[in-house]
C-alpha cells in the first residue's frame, strides 16, 4: 500500500509538472551548473541525501566573487523567483543574523531584495518575490555577503505566479529532471572493471588493472583525484609500503604519492637506500614538503595524480561524475549510473566486473552488498577493542585548518553563530590538525553536512575568540585564516562484508591466512570524541586517538571482494573488517596497496572469466604470482 501511495504521488507530480509546463513559462538553473562560478565552490557530498551538488561561498569570513551565468528569458512579463537554500546554522543559533545571506542579482542590478539563506535550517525553497523580465539573455547571479559558508542548490523562475515547487526528495528529482529536459543516459561503453571512487585505493586499482591489459573506467565524483591525499582535504600518506611478505607491492602507491612525512620516516629507517637518498634530498630542497597534514596545496600534487591516470592507455577518467545507480542481473552488476555533479546529466558504464573504492561503500550500497556501520559488540567478535553492546560510534571526519603570518595585522569577524568560546575552553593554536574531528556519534553519510558545519562553527569560532576576545590577542594579531577544508576526511562509515572479516585479534596475534596479501603496518589507531570542558552542551569537534603498536600483518585478499555480490571487488576504508580492525589498515599507502592487489585480482578474473571468490579457490597460486612481481611503470 505504502509503494502504491508513494508512486501514485510521483504520478500526480509529472502529470501536474506537464499541465505547469504548457501554461506557463519558467526556467530553472541549477547553480552547481552556473558558467562563472566566481568564489563559489561546487559541494557534492551531500547529493545522495538531498538530491543533487550545491555551490557554496566558503570565503572564510571574507564575501566571495559573484557567481554568474547567462539565461534566456523565453517572454517579457512578471516571474515569481524561488531559491532552493536554507540557513546552514539555524538548528544551532535560530536567533543569531545568519551568517550564509546572499543575494541574487539581474543584470548585476538587485530587483528582489530578499535576503537568501535566512530562513529554515532544512533544505527548502525560498521566496524571493515576482519581478519583472524582459525576454532575451540575461546576466544571473549570486552575490555572496558573508564569506560564511552561504549556500544556493537552485534557483526556478516561473510566470505562474501561484506555483511553488516541490520540497519532498522524490518527487523533487523528478521536477529536476524534467525541468533541465535530462534525455537518456548518455553511453559510456563496456569496461572490463569500472573502479568507482577516485582516491588512493581507487587510482592504484584503475592503473594496475590497466597495465595488465584491461579497458578501465575510472569514475570520481570530485574535479581532483586522491580523495583524503588531495589538495581538497590534506591528508598526508601513512603506512609502509614495500614489505614482506610481498615487498614488491606498493609500487604504484610509491609511483603516484607526494612525499610527505611519513615517508621521511621511512627514509631515515634506512638513509643509505638510493629512494630514501632522494626523499631526503627533496624535503631539503622543499621544507614544507615535511607538513604531513593540513599543509600547502602543492603539498598533495593533485595535477600529478591525473597527469600518471591519463596517460594510461586502457583508462578513462571521468571526473565530476556521482554514481548514484546500478543495474543487476541476480547477483552481478551490470552498469552503473552515475551524473555530473554540475550538469545533472547522465551517463551509463557497463562492465564485466566492479570495485568499490568510495570509502562510503556507496556502490556496494546500490547494489545491495552485505554491510555493517559502527562497532561490533565484544561477544561477537572478542576483540578487546570491542564495546559489551554493539553501537554505532565510528571514527569522524576531520575539517582541517591553518594559518598564515603577515607582516602586518589582520582582522577576522566576530561570529556569534559558531561556537562560542572563553579563554578555558578555546584552543589557542594557528593550525587544525587531524584531532579536529566531528560526527564520531552521528552516522557519517546521512549526516555530512552537518558533521562539516558543526566543525566549521568550531574553527571559526575558536580563531574569532582568538583574534578578537582572548587576552593573548596580539600574539594572533598578525596571523591570517588561510585555509579551512570545505570537504570533510571520513576515516569510517559502511564496511562491506567479504568471506572473511579481519579482527582485532587476528592482526594482534599474527594469524596467518593461506591468501595473505597486502601487509598493514600502521598501529591499530582508534579515535573516540574528545570533550571540551565548559561547551559540554556542543557536540564535539576533538578526537583523541587510541593506540596499539602492531608487527607488520599481511591481510587475507577474502576481505577485497564481496560476499553476496558476485562481481564486487573493494578496496580502500570499505574493506571487510571490524570497526577495531579498520584502525590498521584505513591509511592511504595501505589502502593504495589493496588497490594493487584487486587490480590484480581483476586481471584475473577477466582473464579466466571467473568470480572474485574463484580466484581465491582456483586462481591463489596465480595471484601469489603477481603480487610477487608487482606492477610495472609504464614507459
Amino acid at each position: 500500500m505504502k509503494q502504491k501511495s508513494i508512486k501514485a504521488i510521483l504520478l500526480f507530480s509529472l502529470s501536474f509538472l506537464c499541465v505547469l509546463s504548457s501554461h506557463a513559462q519558467s526556467i530553472f538553473i541549477e547553480a552547481e551548473s552556473f558558467q562563472n562560478k566566481g568564489g563559489w565552490v561546487v559541494d557534492q557530498q551531500t547529493i545522495d541525501v538531498i538530491g543533487s551538488s550545491y555551490l557554496m561561498a566558503h570565503g572564510l569570513g571574507i564575501p566571495v566573487q559573484d557567481a554568474a551565468t547567462i539565461i534566456k528569458v523565453p517572454q517579457s512579463g512578471s516571474y515569481k523567483i524561488w531559491v532552493r537554500t536554507r540557513n546552514w546554522t539555524a538548528s544551532w543559533a535560530p536567533t543569531v543574523d545568519p551568517p550564509g545571506k546572499f543575494q541574487v542579482l539581474f543584470n548585476d542590478k538587485l530587483l528582489t531584495k530578499t535576503l537568501f539563506g535566512t530562513e529554515e535550517a532544512n533544505w527548502h525553497w525560498q521566496d524571493g518575490g515576482v519581478i519583472v523580465l524582459e525576454k532575451g539573455e540575461l546576466k544571473l547571479s549570486l552575490h555572496d555577503m558573508t564569506g560564511f559558508n552561504g549556500r544556493c542548490d537552485a534557483i526556478l523562475l516561473t510566470s505562474d505566479l501561484k506555483f511553488s515547487p516541490p520540497n519532498d526528495n522524490k518527487i523533487l528529482s523528478a521536477f529536476r529532471k524534467k525541468s533541465l529536459n535530462l534525455g537518456r543516459p548518455h553511453y559510456a561503453g563496456k569496461y572490463d572493471l569500472v573502479v568507482v571512487g577516485g582516491g588512493i585505493a581507487g587510482i592504484t586499482t584503475a592503473i594496475t588493472a590497466a597495465r595488465m591489459g584491461n579497458k578501465v573506467a575510472l569514475i570520481q565524483n570530485r574535479p581532483v583525484l586522491g580523495g583524503n591525499n588531495s589538495s581538497e582535504v590534506r591528508v598526508g600518506l601513512s603506512g609502509l609500503i614495500f614489505k614482506s611478505p610481498y615487498p614488491n607491492l606498493g609500487k604504484v602507491v610509491d609511483e603516484i604519492g607526494p612525499i610527505g612525512h611519513w615517508t621521511l620516516f621511512e627514509a631515515k629507517q634506512d638513509p643509505d637506500a638510493e629512494r630514501s637518498k632522494k626523499i631526503l634530498k627533496v624535503i631539503e630542497e622543499n621544507p614544507e614538503k615535511k607538513q604531513h597534514n593540513a599543509g600547502p596545496k602543492s603539498n598533495y600534487e593533485d595535477e600529478k595524480k591525473i597527469e600518471i591516470v591519463k596517460n594510461e592507455k586502457n583508462i578513462d577518467l571521468f571526473l565530476n561524475t556521482h554514481v548514484f545507480d546500478v543495474k543487476k542481473q541476480g547477483n552481478k552488476i551490470t552498469a552503473v549510473l552515475g551524473k555530473d555533479i554540475a550538469s545533472g546529466e547522465e551517463t551509463i558504464f557497463e562492465g564485466k566486473f566492479f570495485a568499490d573504492c568510495t570509502g562510503d561503500a556507496n556502490l556496494g550500497f546500490l547494489a545491495g552488498a552485505d554491510y555493517r556501520m559502527g562497532r561490533e559488540s565484544k561477544a561477537e567478535t572478542g576483540e578487546k577493542n570491542a564495546p559489551s553492546e554493539p553501537d554505532s560510534l565510528v571514527m569522524g571526519t576531520s575539517v582541517q585548518w591553518y594559518s598564515d603570518k603577515l607582516t602586518e595585522p589582520s582582522s577576522f569577524p566576530l561570529t556569534p553563530w559558531a561556537i562560542q568560546f572563553t579563554e578555558e575552553t578555546s584552543q589557542k593554536l594557528t593550525r587544525g590538525d587531524w584531532d579536529w574531528e566531528a560526527g564520531l556519534l552521528s552516522d557519517q553519510i546521512r549526516d555530512i553536512e552537518k558533521i562539516r558545519d558543526h566543525a566549521l562553527r568550531a574553527a571559526f569560532g575558536n580563531w574569532s575568540f582568538l583574534k578578537n576576545h582572548s587576552k593573548d590577542k596580539e600574539r594572533y594579531a598578525n596571523y591570517k585564516l588561510s585555509w579551512v577544508a570545505y570537504i570533510g576526511g571520513k576515516r569510517e562509515s559502511r564496511r562491506l562484508l567479504g568471506d572473511v572479516i579481519l579482527t582485532e585479534q587476528d592482526v594482534l596475534n599474527s594469524i596467518p591466512y593461506d591468501d595473505a596479501s597486502f601487509t598493514t603496518t600502521w598501529p591499530i589507531d582508534l579515535h573516540y570524541p574528545k570533550p571540551v570542558k565548559g561547551l559540554e552542551n556542543e557536540e564535539p569537534f576533538l578526537s583523541e586517538a587510541v593506540t596499539q603498536n602492531i608487527k607488520p600483518y599481511a591481510v587475507p585478499y577474502r576481505t577485497l571482494y564481496s560476499r553476496n555480490i558476485e562481481n564486487l571487488f573493494m578496496a580502500g576504508r570499505n574493506i571487510s573488517v571490524t570497526h577495531a580492525a579498520l584502525g590498521t589498515v584505513r591509511v592511504m599507502r595501505t589502502t593504495g596497496m589493496m588497490g594493487e592487489v584487486v587490480g590484480m585480482a581483476a586481471s584475473l578474473a577477466i582473464k579466466h572469466k571467473t568470480s572474485p571468490r574463484n580466484i581465491y579457490k582456483n586462481h591463489l597460486s596465480d595471484l601469489k604470482i603477481l603480487m610477487e612481481k608487482g606492477v610495472l611503470e609504464t614507459k
